[in-house]
């Protein structure tokens, strides 16, 4: 079990996110540092808060600003939310949880009880969800004022793990079945429902931001170039997540474009991820991907 980090420090973790253009928040991403509080301006459509929790977890607050609406995405713990809220003025009226695991829903009876709101959560996990209100599922749509959502089934890391997409902000929660340069452990699942899974990202456009819920990324990276050694982009885009992390910046949210482009564990297809793990060209997508996922879950270095 990680230990929390006391509510004053997590206040001077907060980094607000907006949803710009991709290289608008490029800049923004690379401008603040994770223990540094920052305030950023409102878009049209959507504003994100990211708020450190525990040792790598990131709680996303989300405003909608026409509404003034907020809910925030898998709160581990009350205490950062609550700081926030009271530093923004605030007031909460949604949890949205992707998945039942105690550092996704850790703080979900307290904020309920403090700010009498609904929780949304997985239909096919209701029953491991603290509190839940309000249970969806793949293909429904969850109204956040003049926002709409729409909730993917991707099970897998859990048997009833859920995605949240933003269209109209360009934005997804994939809670822990899609990270920066990676992806979730199987540990309700198999290869082939967790390819399923990743396979509901492919269509999305490019430039949806990624809003997942650990700071794993150098680690991933680490895999990525062991795998994908002659991937330029992929070399290069390493570079920066270590820049950022030797100055102690976040390095989420990602693009979906460049996770199209380097996440070996969303490229199955690809020639030089088969040939890495020793597949024939007619293996199933799916195969290959647990063959990149058992990879992944060997690799020490």
């Amino acid at each position: 079990m990680h230990l929390g980090m006391p509510a004053a420090a997590a206040a001077l973790a907060v980094i607000s996110v907006i949803l710009p253009t991709l290289p608008s928040l490029r800049r923004t991403m690379s401008a603040h540092h994770s223990r540094g509080a920052t305030t950023a301006s409102t878009n049209s459509k959507l504003e994100v808060v990211r708020v450190p929790a525990l040792s790598d977890n990131y709680i996303w607050l989300v405003r909608e600003p026409a509404s003034g609406l907020v809910a925030v995405v898998d709160p581990s713990e009350a205490a950062p939310v609550n700081t926030v809220l009271q530093q923004k003025g605030w007031s909460l009226k949604y949890i949205i949880n992707t998945h039942h695991h105690f550092d996704h829903t850790g703080g979900n009876l307290e904020l309920k009880k403090q700010h009498g709101l609904q929780v949304v959560g997985p239909r096919a996990d209701a029953d491991r969800i603290p509190g839940i209100d309000v249970q969806v599922g793949d293909g429904d749509t969850w109204k956040f004022g003049e926002l709409e959502a729409t909730v993917f089934d991707t099970p897998g890391h859990t048997r009833g793990h859920i995605t949240f997409y933003f269209p109209q902000a360009k934005a997804v929660f994939p809670g822990d079945t899609l990270f920066a340069l990676g992806c979730g452990k199987t540990f309700e699942g198999d290869p082939q429902t967790m390819w399923s899974s990743l396979s509901k990202f492919l269509p999305l456009p490019g430039d949806t931001a990624v809003y997942c819920a650990h700071e794993y990324t150098q680690s991933n990276a680490k895999f990525a170039v062991h795998i994908d050694p002659n991937n330029q982009a992929l070399q290069q885009r390493k570079k920066k997540i270590d820049e950022f992390r030797s100055r102690g910046e976040p390095t989420v949210p990602s693009w979906l474009g460049e996770e199209f482009d380097t996440n070996p564990f969303l490229r199955p297809k690809d020639s030089a991820i088969r040939s890495s793990v020793q597949a024939t060209d007619n293996e199933p997508d799916w195969e290959v991907f647990g063959r990149v996922r058992a990879a992944k879950d060997n690799f020490r270095g």
